[in-house]
């Protein structure tokens, strides 16, 4: 590889090292990150705001610098079209970009394959596909959006080292640095899917205690087929997210309840066939615009979701020590036991002794 074709890999690293920031927290738009580069310096860089305006592009070119006859890296096509907000093309070729670099196609049809044309015409070096492999995985859940099949979902749970996920003495398996992973974790996403019997339980309040990214706590939904759902848990106090309850039965003073403190009630459909009842509620976020989930339950729910093959990334917290007789399981961890913890897939990060494994199914 050239010295050339190094620098520009290293610029759409730093690219996507913006586009991760806000990954999860941009709505129906694709989280980007873009850097501009000139006489060999980044002189500015942006990425899509929270809920996916303003663009990525248009967040580096206003800031006051002088950007004529730069180079602009973009880890996604430029938009060519003139939606609710303004052509980041044009944009482009307004401010005299000198070159403009971006790793993969965009999948809206008002702007696939149209950039480097409109570019070239205003005379403007355009190389595309850089660090392509790497965008690829990187906007799997944003090209799901377009696709027949399931949203983008990704699975958590913490263990013992012994596999079990009760603690009988503590409220926690893990230490509050992996913890803090956790909330970490939750902010790469647009929803969390837990269970009533889950929340019933441990009354938690699935949302992002980092100082920072309070704003980024995913809305939530809670599978409740039966509707068990107690009405006065910790999940429910906070009034700045959305909130479902999915369920298969009818309550109509539960559903007034909720309705008042502007919880959405969402009825499914009755199926005979389980794959039917355990997948329906992924499309149904797809249609409400949820195109990043992360299921946050007990190993009940957990194992039917493997069964039916809807998971991407199974991301496993394991504390050091064994629990034997102060631990318990809800359900069989068979199938969870299967998923293999080894080094190659385990993260590097410091967690005081505990592991966090990342299993790509």
């Amino acid at each position: 590889m050239s010295t050339s074709q190094n620098k520009d890999s290293l610029y759409l690293k730093l690219a996507f090292n913006q586009a991760e920031i806000n990954l999860g927290s941009t709505s129906l738009n694709p989280s980007v990150g873009c850097v501009i580069v000139k006489n060999n310096s980044v002189i500015s860089s942006g990425r899509t705001s929270l809920q996916g305006r303003p663009h990525a592009e248009a967040n580096a070119l206003k800031k006051k610098k002088n950007v004529n006859g730069s180079s602009i890296y973009i880890t996604l096509e430029p938009c060519s079209h003139f939606g609710q907000t303004p052509s980041c093309v044009k944009n482009i070729i307004k401010k005299k970009i000198h070159k403009v670099f971006f790793s993969i196609n965009d999948i809206d049809k008002r702007s696939k394959n149209l950039a480097y044309g409109k570019l070239k015409k205003a005379k403007i070096h355009v190389k595309r596909f850089v660090y392509k492999d790497s965008a690829k995985k990187f906007y799997k859940s944003y090209f799901l959006q377009s696709s027949k099949q399931t949203p983008f979902i990704d699975a958590k749970l913490a263990v013992s080292n012994d596999y079990l996920t009760i603690n009988k003495k503590k409220n926690w398996i893990t230490n509050n640095i992996s913890r803090k992973a956790g909330n970490f974790l939750r902010s790469k996403y647009d929803c969390i899917i837990s269970t009533s019997k889950t929340i019933n339980y441990d009354n938690p309040m699935l949302d992002c205690r980092i100082e920072g990214l309070e704003r980024k706590s995913p809305a939530v939904i809670i599978i409740d087929r039966l509707f068990k759902i107690k009405r006065k848990l910790k999940i429910f106090k906070n009034k700045s997210r959305k909130i479902f309850i999915f369920t298969q039965t009818k309550n109509r003073q539960k559903e007034e309840y909720f309705k008042n403190i502007d919880v959405s009630v969402i009825k499914l459909k009755r199926s005979n066939k389980l794959k039917n009842n355990i997948s329906e509620p992924y499309f149904f976020l797809k249609k409400l615009g949820f195109n990043r989930i992360l299921i946050e339950s007990g190993v009940e729910y957990i194992n039917e979701v493997l069964k039916h093959n809807l998971i991407r990334n199974f991301y496993l917290f394991k504390s050091s020590y064994n629990l034997k007789n102060n631990g318990k399981n809800n359900a069989k961890i068979n199938l969870i036991r299967k998923l293999k913890t080894t080094t190659k897939n385990k993260i590097k990060i410091n967690l005081n002794g505990e592991s966090l494994h990342k299993i790509q199914l």
